[in-house]
């Protein structure tokens, strides 16, 4: 017998299967601890994404579930998020800096968000999930990791491995189960050839 592939997101063409297989659960496993060696990885793959004239304004902050640094993050985070991301083994608060020497970083966030899109596949390739969150509160984010002046939180990221058991809330479960869907690509890039 042979065993059928399944594929998470339908693309019109192969891609990269760290792309196609991507998304973004809220059912992690509780009790995964990510290795040193992926731990690593992923913020190495973080550190070589494109930076604007290679600034790099973008600083991580994380902490592995069981630390401080975890419960502060966690704290930050908006109640919907409340519900799921305990179960994270890790969370990151990706921050900018947004002036450098009195001169506008103006594509900090940019750049912030192509550490987080390579930290994503990095991980996805060695089979953990991430999932970014903007509800949380910027403010007492700032406050609970003693950011310095002119340094924002941009979003956090919850890594860890997917746990689809009962031991996950079954609303939790019924939505990381639930069909996916992007606009069709004809409606997301116009393209003259």
């Amino acid at each position: 017998m042979t065993e059928q592939l399944t594929v998470r997101n339908e693309t019109s063409v192969p891609i990269l299967d760290a792309l196609s297989d991507r998304w973004s659960p809220r059912g992690f496993d509780a009790n995964h601890e990510i290795s040193d060696e992926d731990l690593t990885a992923i913020f190495e793959a973080g550190r070589w994404a494109p930076s604007a004239s290679n600034t790099q304004p973008t600083t991580l902050v994380a902490g592995a579930r069981g630390t401080a640094t975890f419960d502060k993050i966690y704290g930050a985070l908006m109640d919907f998020n409340l519900a799921w991301a305990d179960r994270a083994s890790l969370l990151i608060a990706v921050t900018v800096e947004h002036e450098r020497d009195g001169k506008a970083l103006r594509w900090a966030e940019y750049d912030a968000g192509a550490v987080a899109a390579h930290l994503s596949i990095e991980a996805q390739s060695r089979g953990l999930h991430t999932h970014q969150m903007g509800g949380f509160h910027v403010d007492a984010l700032a406050e609970a990791l003693e950011l310095p002046s002119g340094r924002t939180p941009i979003t956090v990221i919850a890594v860890g491995q997917h746990d689809d058991s009962d031991a996950v809330n079954e609303k939790i479960r019924a939505r990381d189960t639930s069909p996916r869907s992007r606009r069709e690509l004809s409606d997301f890039a116009s393209i003259e050839r």
